[in-house]
């Protein structure tokens, strides 16, 4: 038996053993008393999948989507409420600054409440006898799924009625403001089956040269997005994660110098206005976007890892960085600017702190960190965090 603590990073459970051994579980929320099922053990360390609630928290509910029991492991906090899966997130960013950041006092928001069904617009998919599916929990085998219940309608389509023969991997995009749709087919798109609407491409086509894009709107711009571009999964939380970073930011003036670092295929250069943006983003795809998106704003590029980057003078700074944050060599490159206003967008809790204590060592103060849910009934967080130059 073991009582849960507090939710950690992963949207796991911690607990202790009576043996006095740390306990993470999948399925647990705080203030319960659950079973666990062991299986992974190290000296200190064990962890499973609650199996049985001896003890339910009133923010505990059946799971909405009946994957969820059948095995699928793609949304794994649907058996707590919304408000509770936002607090749960506060928590644990307020955890990791706290524990690796060394800030215990730092405002932390939950952001504005999205839609927590039929939102994402981008689906990564294993595929089994031809259809998709997701992870099973704690497994690389792939459970196969009927429907998807945070699947948005035009993708949650595919999933259902899609037909994908011997590939290995398909990623599914729509652009939900503008009703195009693509599939991106891994190892090659023969024998795919879609709605004749939906643009079908092979991994080998575009190793081969070949190009294909779909198209959404945000913040009142049209953006191209093609299949090997990173672009938020659902357009109202890029609306939502826009408005979190002119907050942290403030407004610009004609004569503030901006960069967009991991600018991507251009999103903050394209909505906040800046007057000659720079991007500096190294995927290909991505740039060759943003000169789509960003055309008429007398934009620069700079394809070329942040890390890499022999960084400019700016006023306000923005940087978006992958799962494992900027680093100690990103963290440089923003701080080689001299930007006094700064935001970090942040989608890991313990990258997000650990890339926070460096700034703040480099002569920065942190003002707030808002998050924005753009995953609800996952773990997954994404946060903005707002410097500024203090010294």
């Amino acid at each position: 038996m073991v009582e849960v603590e507090k939710m950690v990073a992963g949207g796991l459970a911690l607990g202790h053993a009576p043996s006095g051994q740390v306990v993470l579980a999948t399925g647990g929320l705080p203030g319960e008393r659950v079973e666990v099922r062991i299986d992974t053990q190290r000296k200190r360390l064990l962890q499973g999948v609650v199996t049985e609630v001896h003890e339910p928290s009133d923010d505990r509910r059946s799971e909405p989507c009946p994957e969820v029991s059948r095995g699928c492991g793609g949304c794994d906090l649907q058996h707590a409420t919304p408000a509770a899966q936002r607090d749960i997130k506060v928590g644990i960013v307020r955890d990791a600054l706290a524990r690796l950041a060394r800030l215990a006092d730092v405002e932390v928001t939950p952001g504005v409440e999205l839609g927590a069904e039929r939102y994402r617009t981008t689906l990564r998919c294993g595929v089994v006898d031809g259809r998709l599916g997701f992870r099973s929990h704690h497994s690389h085998d792939i459970h196969g799924v009927d429907d998807c219940l945070v699947a948005h309608d035009a993708v949650a389509e595919i999933v259902r009625d899609g037909r994908f023969g011997a590939a290995t991997e398909v990623v599914v995009r729509a652009g939900a403001r503008t009703g195009e749709r693509m599939v991106v087919v891994s190892p090659t798109a023969e024998s795919v089956s879609v709605p004749p609407d939906v643009v079908v491409v092979g991994n080998d086509e575009l190793d081969a040269g070949h190009r294909a894009w779909i198209h959404e709107e945000v913040a009142g711009h049209r953006f191209r997005i093609s299949a090997r571009s990173f672009f938020q999964a659902r357009p109202d939380g890029a609306d939502a994660l826009v408005d979190a970073v002119g907050r942290a930011v403030g407004p610009l003036s004609s004569t503030d110098r901006f960069v967009d670092l991991y600018g991507g295929v251009g999103l903050f250069s394209a909505t906040f206005g800046a007057s000659s943006p720079l991007v500096v983003e190294r995927s290909a795809s991505a740039v060759a976007d943003a000169r789509v998106n960003l055309e008429g704003m007398g934009a620069t590029f700079v394809r070329v890892a942040v890390e890499r980057w022999r960084p400019s003078r700016a006023d306000v700074v923005v940087a978006d960085p992958a799962r494992a944050g900027l680093g100690a060599d990103g963290v440089r490159a923003l701080a080689a600017t001299g930007a006094t206003r700064v935001a970090i967008v942040s989608c890991d809790p313990a990258s997000l702190a650990r890339d926070v204590r460096l700034i703040v060592d480099g002569g920065y103060e942190v003002q707030s960190v808002e998050l924005v849910d753009l995953f609800p009934n996952t773990h997954h967080i994404e946060a903005v965090t707002s410097l500024v130059r203090i010294s």
